[in-house]
């Protein structure tokens, strides 16, 4: 029976640069064929796969929070949406308060995915579309809607506004969705992600494990951030990076000396896998 190693994607595998560094694909390489290697993101498909250009992944892949399980060549294992009644709602609620999410949909029957958002953006998010320049998925809109299938809503504000929102979503809806509020490093603010409420990483694991049929007890995970806790906790073994989440380094077994940037990930493999 083989192990398992599943790792989020940002602050974790990738360095800070969104790259991945030669040891860290020579190590992890290295064990393709006596282990499966899978890879849980809150990213999307296609900002995946460009990634991990040189990535051996063997395992269906984890995507947007889990709302998305899809193999690497776009095979999809199983989704978890929002409909667009309740993802119209939470737009109309979000622009009560004056902001306005990112929409992140499935189109069609294929590996599609759309990224949409409004004309109105604060300075988190005009920044964010930067990077998203050249992609040939993304709309935007004047009137903000969503669309039949949709993976996830993000907003990314100030702590405080996207606290009040919550409580909003939450007399809304309660649990019939997934909130998740968590620090955004990058930009430095915070953001709310708004799924499924079976969409996490922990419910995609078990979504893996069904079709792959691997045994839970080999399973070691690595993360940085509150969305990886779920997985943290059906793990055997939940690894956090050097420069994880207080909370999540909480939640870990094992917390690494290495941050993302020192390639913790692979030098946990280095002297813990025996090929």
């Amino acid at each position: 029976m083989k192990n398992i190693y599943i790792t989020d994607l940002d602050h974790t595998f990738l360095r800070s640069d969104l790259s991945i560094s030669d040891y860290t694909k020579k190590i992890w390489n290295a064990h393709a064929d006596e282990a499966i290697l899978g890879i849980a993101t809150a990213r999307t498909y296609k900002k995946t796969a460009q990634f991990l250009k040189g990535i051996h992944v063997t395992a269906p892949m984890i995507l947007l929070d889990g709302a998305l399980i899809a193999t690497v060549d776009k095979k999809i294992i199983d989704t978890k949406f929002v409909n667009k009644e309740m993802g119209d709602a939470i737009i109309e609620a979000g622009a009560t308060l004056g902001i306005y999410p990112f929409v992140l949909s499935l189109v069609g029957n294929e590996l599609s995915e759309a990224f949409s958002y409004s004309t109105t953006l604060n300075s988190y998010q005009s920044e964010i579309i930067k990077r998203y320049a050249n992609d040939d998925h993304t709309a935007v809109f004047k009137e903000l809607r969503a669309m039949e299938q949709n993976f996830k809503i993000v907003y990314m504000a100030d702590e405080d506004i996207l606290l009040e929102l919550q409580k909003k979503l939450i007399a809304l809806f309660g649990d019939e969705l997934k909130y998740i509020l968590a620090p955004e490093a990058y930009m430095g603010c915070h953001f709310l992600t708004v799924l499924h409420k079976d969409a996490d990483k922990s419910h995609g694991i078990r979504s893996v494990s069904e079709a792959v049929g691997f045994d839970l007890n080999r399973l070691t995970v690595f993360g940085d951030n509150y969305n990886d806790i779920g997985m943290f906790e059906l793990a055997k073994t939940a690894v956090a990076v050097a420069n994880a989440q207080e909370g999540v380094k909480e939640q870990a077994d094992i917390v690494l000396p290495y941050t993302n940037d020192e390639d913790g990930v692979a030098k946990f493999l280095d002297k813990n896998v025996i090929i």
